[in-house]
């Protein structure tokens, strides 16, 4: 049997079975680096379900080093390579390595294939990263969809490469290829001090919001005087760590948790707790499948309502179901949500009763009280 893409399926599948887990970007990526693929040790960064990944593998590459930054892609990406060994579509043999967006990534690498993050930042930290440490030989296949492409990607890459060319455009999508590495630049994490926090809020690349303080978090900063009392809390979808740090601050005898999948938020978390000399434990997890079930009083959520650029309701869900087993008894559940999205229904099904407790123009903070056992 031979490898295609067409085999692959998405992970976790959350209510959108007729997704394809690769799109026609991912296609033209591997179609321009087939020559460069045989025998040759390939870096991928942004793969979100392996496809470039595994193509690459199918295609004769003898390793690949690949970062991902949501966890979430990983399992992906693990699902399906062992679903294409077990159909024997790709061989056991081959093989592939996670790795942090670190030097070791990219040491020595001649070639790298990248789906453009949407974020310029973090472009330009994966950018910086790969001139500095891949080889001085190295081209950087990076691809994407038209429609989430911009000019000034090309403004990025051209600060760190003295080559870029820019493809012709086949089934919306586009490539731009770097080429000549230019003198290490370094980019560093960004820090912005909160005076309204009285926090420096850090953040790496790829997070969302970056240093500021987004719309959804801010609205559920601004009723954390209204909290219950807790002596375990978390910060779930944690981002720069904004509420968790301000967790600590409100109850310095807590145990405070901020959680996040993204690799980019929980290395800006870590930063963050650093910065404000907060003891805070963070980690990098799937929807707290590591923490013990009625475990914790309190939880914090600012859900994502979107996969891609498509709003998902099911992603909200899965992390309510998340909170909802590791709240004890009676704990509670805050979260923050686009007032449109009517979560509430869903919140009084899955947590317990839920109150509001503030509305706006567009977002509303409630509460929801964990069910008793039983």
């Amino acid at each position: 049997m031979t490898f295609s893409l067409d085999d692959l399926r998405r992970w976790p599948d959350l209510e959108a079975p007729e997704l394809r887990a690769w799109d026609a970007a991912d296609t033209l990526i591997l179609d321009e680096a087939a020559p460069l693929l045989p025998g040759r040790d390939v870096v991928v960064i942004g793969d979100d379900y392996g496809a470039l990944t595994l193509g690459a593998l199918a295609a004769g590459a003898s390793t690949v080093r690949v970062h991902q930054d949501p966890l979430s892609a990983e399992l992906a990406l693990e699902a399906n390579f062992r679903d294409a060994v077990e159909a024997r579509s790709l061989s056991l043999s081959k093989g592939y390595t996670s790795w942090g967006l670190e030097p070791a990534l990219v040491e020595g690498a001649s070639l790298v294939l990248l789906r453009l993050p949407r974020s310029l930042d973090a472009l330009d930290e994966i950018a910086a990263l790969i001139a500095a440490h891949a080889a001085s030989d190295v081209v950087v296949i990076a691809g994407g969809r038209l429609k989430h492409m911009t000019v000034s990607m090309n403004e990025v890459l051209s600060r760190h490469f003295g080559r870029l060319d820019v493809s012709l455009a086949r089934q919306k999508s586009r490539l731009l290829i770097a080429r000549e590495p230019l003198a290490a630049t370094v980019v560093e994490p960004r820090q912005q001090w909160h005076q309204e926090l009285g926090l420096t809020i850090v953040a790496t690349g790829g997070v969302f919001a970056g240093t500021s303080l987004d719309i959804g978090t801010r609205a559920l900063v601004d009723v954390l005087d209204r909290l219950p009392s807790y002596a375990n809390a978390i910060d779930l979808g944690c981002g720069t760590g904004i509420l968790a740090a301000r967790l600590a601050q409100l109850n310095p005898d807590a145990a405070v948790l901020a959680s996040d999948q993204s690799a980019a938020a929980v290395a800006s978390a870590r930063l963050t707790m650093l910065a404000n000399d907060l003891d805070v434990r963070v980690t990098r997890d799937d929807a707290l499948a590591g923490e013990p079930d009625a475990s914790a009083d309190l939880i914090l959520l600012n859900p994502p309502f979107h996969t891609g650029a498509t709003v998902h309701k099911g992603l909200a869900e899965k992390l309510f179901r998340a909170s909802a087993r590791v709240l004890r008894p009676g704990g509670e559940l805050w979260t923050v949500w686009n007032s449109h999205l009517a979560y509430r229904p869903q919140l009084e099904r899955i947590v317990g009763e839920t109150r509001q407790i503030a509305r706006g123009p567009k977002f509303t903070v409630t509460a929801s009280v964990r069910k008793q056992a039983g």
